[in-house]
């Protein structure tokens, strides 16, 4: 089926010599493989690998067949030319590292038109914003509410957050938060893109980034920590 779409790039993987194997999630059809011949082949190699891009906003237009297989394109372009996040060091590593995030947690091959939006919004936030020190943890937050697991804010007020089940708790389990860690998470669930960047100092980053990563180890079958990890920690060390 021959569909129209945007589509945010999560990886590209050199296959043999001059082809790419592209995971995209697609604004109408969810998670989608794509494969892209001669990707490194022609005067336009260059052009078309910035297509592939970490976190790259596309407009496709493609052969679906839904057949579990990897798709083709028929066509592609920029949906939006990014400003900043290509050239700015800081940005393009919290770009790499989400691409990695979302590449391990996205699973299911159909449409969450709602992440999507979210996804677009707040990529297209980064790039025009240089406060940026607390977007991957609230982006990683946030997208646990469309992926089924954001935290129960019911009895907010306890002083213990159980990671495993998802709650706030008035005793300290062997799957919860210290009191301290606790507090940081309820200060992080508060927290929009434009708020203060310094209400966190860096090693409370370091710790909530730790929390998020352990919450989503949990709740996600196969998750993987990112590669980058490490890079991330230098830009903001």
């Amino acid at each position: 089926m021959l569909v129209k779409t945007k589509a945010i790039v999560l990886s590209s993987l050199k296959f043999q010599e001059k082809s790419l194997i592209v995971k995209c999630f697609t604004e109408i059809d969810g998670l989608k493989s794509y494969f892209v011949q001669s990707a490194y082949s022609n005067k336009k190699a260059n052009q078309k690998i910035a297509y592939f891009q970490p976190l790259t906003i596309i407009e496709i237009e493609a052969n679906h067949k839904n057949k579990g297989t990897l798709e083709h394109f028929k066509e592609i372009r920029l949906a939006h030319s990014y400003y900043s996040i290509n050239t700015d060091i800081v940005k393009s590593t919290i770009v790499i590292f989400l691409s990695e995030i979302l590449h391990h947690a996205i699973k299911e091959e159909e449409k969450n038109q709602n992440l999507f939006s979210f996804l677009e919004t707040a990529l297209l936030w980064l790039d025009t914003h240089d406060e940026m020190a607390n977007f991957h943890l609230i982006l990683m937050m946030e997208v646990t509410k469309y992926l089924g697991f954001y935290p129960d804010v019911t009895e907010i007020d306890f002083p213990f957050f159980d990671t495993k089940e998802g709650y706030f708790t008035p005793f300290q389990s062997v799957n919860s938060l210290t009191e301290h860690e606790t507090h940081l998470f309820k200060k992080l669930l508060d927290l929009k893109f434009d708020a203060d960047q310094k209400v966190f100092a860096g090693i409370e980053r370091q710790i909530l980034l730790k929390i998020l990563l352990d919450f989503y180890t949990l709740h996600l079958d196969g998750f993987k920590k990112p590669k980058s990890l490490e890079v991330l920690k230098e830009v903001f060390s």
